[in-house]
């Protein structure tokens, strides 16, 4: 059951405030859930910027990354994948992070303050894992903040080749139950990567459009 924590002592800046040409919207406030949970209901997400001391810096993308649900593109091996591995939901958060967080993947961000935050999010059922088991051993996955019928997208990791795609595949399968209610699977920003998926991109005031209406519908049953 999800529990609304006190709202943010923060204040981020609205849209008409951001510049127009630049990702980077805000800097500084806290992690706590409250604040997490108000900047993601504004189209807001944070990383850190790597050096010590710094504050926290926020983003909302002026070309914003999302995946359609009716195009994602499965290949013929990825669904040949998909029989290989028992799919879990919120069995294993802490380690889907962890894996996400291994400092040996280039670019890493997740720092021990964005493990806890998340983790405090879960434990309030608003982020969630989505696992791929293979031989009782965790192979791969990804987590999200789910607000409503939006699904922020984090990160994904994988052990084994495709468990990483394969739990997409769930994810999106999850958020097309109640076809009727509008989703937004949010990935932030389209890589080379996302887009082989399906991943486009759109501007952010389409983005802002689309969110008050993700955010008010109900969330999937997984992750309600």
């Amino acid at each position: 059951m999800r529990v609304e924590p006190p709202s943010s002592d923060w204040r981020f800046p609205g849209v008409g405030r951001f510049d127009p040409d630049d990702d980077l919207v805000a800097a500084g406030a806290d992690l706590k859930p409250g604040t997490l949970l108000e900047a993601y209901r504004r189209g807001l997400f944070p990383m850190p910027s790597g050096r010590r001391g710094d504050p926290m810096l926020w983003f909302s993308p002026v070309r914003r990354g999302v995946l359609p649900l009716d195009g994602l593109r499965v290949s013929r091996s990825l669904r040949r994948s998909v029989r290989r591995f028992e799919v879990r939901v919120d069995t294993a958060c802490a380690e889907v992070i962890d894996g996400c967080a291994d400092p040996r993947r280039a670019a890493g961000w997740i720092d021990p303050a964005v493990r806890s935050a998340y983790l405090d999010l879960h434990r309030l059922g608003w982020v969630h894992s989505v696992e791929t088991w293979r031989d009782g051993r965790l192979a791969g996955g990804l987590y999200g903040v789910s607000i409503g019928g939006l699904f922020a997208g984090e990160s994904m990791f994988h052990h084994e080749t495709d468990a990483s795609k394969v739990a997409l595949v769930a994810l999106v399968d999850l958020l097309n139950e109640q076809q009727e209610e509008p989703r937004l699977l949010d990935v932030q920003w389209q890589t080379p990567h996302l887009a082989s998926l399906g991943v486009v991109q759109i501007g952010r005031r389409d983005y802002l459009d689309r969110l008050p209406d993700a955010l008010a519908a109900a969330a999937p049953r997984a992750f309600a």
